[in-house]
């Protein structure tokens, strides 16, 4: 586990140089910033395509996505988290394509989609509009949303911005209330070993991210609280593509900090508004906590709560083949079937 969690600090470092915090402005991430040119950002090489692969034109450049499945049930959509991770590690929900078209897609800047770096771009409103396009690209009228993470907040605003064009929603691993995310994470660090808790006080004090028994506390965390069960291949391939420049801005360095333009960022007044079918699900060691989430899950109306054991924040490597068959009977509710 713990090359998983050096692997992401690597990427962070990599692609986008490591050092100092990013500014914390919520405001900024509410308001839909100014569009560049994509001309003006330096476009990726269009990737080899395969089947039902394509990319698509949006403001700052293209986004890659995959249309898989044969079953006529409302097409679904997977919102990966991050923001940066790219949607590889969703790809177990390909598997409810017997049941509709399922749409996987990386958000700009992320996965097999242009690179971005101009936080201009890296703006709520622009990520919803984003996957708008590529609803009306694909004609689809109704669709459902499965959204991990920081796709959870892509997922309710979008739901905010187009009520009539969702039919149902996964909210797996949510984060609608930061700052009381920020208190679950600080209560999982507090569970760590004593070593590693030394470690992040040290932190605290040098902000040293290069220093060996802080690398180790790190892993320790994902190992207990983002990934419990990974497959190892996977991360690879997530972590190759990661998009780590809007991961700093929004985030910070690691899942252990949220210093960065997400901070003060909150839903939870937006919950009781949700007017269609909601299925909540978290692992019995999110980092997110698994308390907070049913809470959350008790405002929206008739909402159905899963906390999967044994598991951590990303559910969908931990709890895969529940999660999978969780997914499939909610969303063939949602469509009225059995």
């Amino acid at each position: 586990m713990r090359l998983s969690s050096r692997l992401f600090i690597a990427s962070l470092c990599t692609l986008a140089a490591c050092g100092g915090e990013t500014a914390s402005n919520n405001d900024a991430v509410q308001s839909a910033g100014t569009a560049a040119d994509s001309t003006a950002l330096a476009a990726a090489a269009t990737p080899a395509l395969g089947p039902g692969e394509a990319m698509l034109a949006v403001p700052g450049g293209r986004i890659w996505y995959k249309v898989s499945g044969t079953g006529t049930g409302t097409p679904m959509f997977l919102i990966h988290g991050g923001p940066g991770m790219g949607s590889f590690y969703m790809k177990s929900m390909e598997a409810l394509g017997d049941d509709r078209p399922v749409v996987r897609y990386d958000q700009l800047g992320t996965g097999k989609s242009d690179r971005m770096t101009d936080t201009a771009l890296m703006k709520i409103p622009r990520y919803v509009e984003e996957l708008d396009s590529l609803r009306r690209a694909l004609k689809y009228d109704k669709v459902v949303l499965n959204g991990n993470s920081w796709g959870t907040i892509v997922a309710i605003e979008y739901y905010k911005a187009h009520p009539d064009k969702v039919a149902g929603i996964l909210f797996s691993g949510e984060a609608f209330d930061i700052a009381a995310a920020e208190k679950e994470i600080n209560k999982a660090v507090a569970q760590l070993s004593p070593e590693a808790q030394k470690a992040f006080a040290q932190y605290n004090v040098d902000k040293n991210l290069e220093a060996p028994a802080y690398k180790k506390a790190v892993d320790e965390f994902y190992a207990k609280n983002v990934w419990r069960h990974p497959v190892m291949a996977d991360v690879d391939s997530t972590m190759q593509l990661m998009g780590a420049e809007q991961y700093r801005y929004f985030q910070g360095e690691n899942e252990t900090m949220i210093v960065g333009a997400l901070r003060g960022y909150n839903a939870v007044p937006d919950l009781p508004k949700i007017k269609v079918p909601v299925l909540m699900t978290t692992g019995e060691f999110d980092e997110l906590g698994p308390t907070l989430i049913e809470q959350h899950a008790k405002l929206i109306p008739g909402a159905k709560y899963i906390v999967y054991k044994d598991a951590a924040h990303v559910t969908q490597w931990d709890a895969a083949e529940q999660s999978v068959k969780d997914a499939r009977a909610f969303f063939r509710a949602v469509d009225g079937r059995k």
